[in-house]
């Protein structure tokens, strides 16, 4: 059986704790990660009946996409259910590790599900984050230039979206003198060295930094090694805040309502007045996303689902386009599909559970 860091480093690997918003607590919460894992449980919200599921299926790893921990806990006495949930777990020597919003900024994340359940194609990240990204300029010797080059892309340089080996890489020449204490790699000490390099230039996650040094530092032949790393404060086409994307053909706004409700499986929705406008290009974003309105009004899309939505801020819409509030878990129900599929890609004989609690604690009459 894999230990709970090794199932960790498979759903990090798909959405990095660096994505996450400078507000969240993702990671995990409770428990040892280097413990062997003897089953995993995936829910939307951790709370003491998600524990008491995975204690009876024998799971000492809960996945779930909010965190129990958000603020911080000055006692656990038991009183709250967030104290009682913490228990509970520490208790049982269970693992609870959140996934928040880190899954919701990756293009293959939250809002691609919730967008696949709309049917929704040519997707794209609605508010693109900037300043992910870092650039890494070295020279190497030609002769060590595809092992440093292969080295730098296995630690995580060189992806671009839907593109992986990405570099730029120039001829030129290298000059070089070190003295009585040095060992060249070419040349001798105390003498001018002059040889052919291959400048390369890659991007990498500002995230990985430490991992590139490394694994540059240990392939490259050099004794002194010279590079430069550029912050890149651009915005990145797939990360960022919500989605949107077009449904197959132009509906009437009831008719889209309809659908919302058929593929959610929901029996009311909250929404502005109609526009009187057809519903083609749709903006959207899982559980309290309405500080996107203006993203959504300013990309041309007739309708924006979300949740969460106050009063007032109905009114900002403006019959621009048809703002519709579905509700928090409605938007994210389907998100424990999300760890499943990654980790039964994975780990495709290993013991995965999706939670049958429904957390929701919003209730209609």
């Amino acid at each position: 059986m894999p230990e709970i860091k090794e199932i960790i480093d498979v759903l990090e690997a798909f959405a990095p704790p660096s994505f996450q918003e400078s507000y969240d607590n993702c990671g995990a919460l409770t428990g040892q990660i280097d413990s062997e894992c003897t089953g995993v449980l995936f829910a939307l919200d951790c709370t003491e009946a998600v524990v008491q599921e995975a204690i009876q299926n024998k799971c000492n790893l809960i996945v779930a996409h909010h965190p129990i921990l958000f603020s911080g806990l000055k006692k656990i006495t038991g009183e709250t259910y967030v104290e009682r949930t913490i228990i509970l777990a520490i208790q049982n020597s269970i693992c609870i590790y959140a996934m928040h919003t880190n899954l919701d900024n990756v293009v293959g994340g939250v809002n691609a599900m919730l967008a696949n359940k709309l049917g929704l194609s040519n997707l794209k990240v609605l508010a693109p984050k900037a300043g992910l990204l870092s650039k890494l300029v070295t020279y190497v010797p030609e002769k060590n230039h595809q092992t440093v080059l292969e080295a730098l892309f296995k630690a995580g340089c060189g992806n671009i979206g839907n593109y992986s080996h990405c570099s730029f890489n120039s001829k030129g020449t290298g000059t070089f003198m070190g003295n009585s204490q040095t060992n060249p790699f070419s040349g001798e000490p105390e003498k001018l060295s002059i040889d052919p390099e291959v400048k390369v230039e890659t991007v990498f996650y500002t995230h990985q930094k430490s991992k590139v040094i490394k694994a540059l530092l240990a392939n490259h032949p050099y004794e002194e090694v010279a590079y430069d790393i550029f912050h890149n404060n651009i915005d990145n086409q797939f990360i960022g805040s919500g989605m949107i994307g077009e449904l197959p053909v132009e509906i009437d706004e009831v008719d889209f309502l309809t659908l919302i409700k058929e593929n959610l499986n929901l029996k009311f929705l909250k929404h502005t007045n109609f526009t009187r406008k057809r519903i083609k290009k749709v903006a959207l974003c899982g559980g309290s996303g309405v500080f996107l309105l203006k993203n959504a009004i300013n990309s041309g899309a007739d309708a924006f689902l979300t949740a969460d939505i106050k009063y007032h801020e109905f009114f900002d819409a403006d019959n621009k386009l048809l703002l519709i509030d579905a509700g928090h878990y409605e938007t994210e129900q389907f998100t424990p599909e999300i760890f499943y599929s990654i980790i039964q890609n994975k780990f495709p004989t290993f013991a995965i559970r999706l939670s049958k609690i429904n957390t929701n604690p919003v209730n209609y009459f």
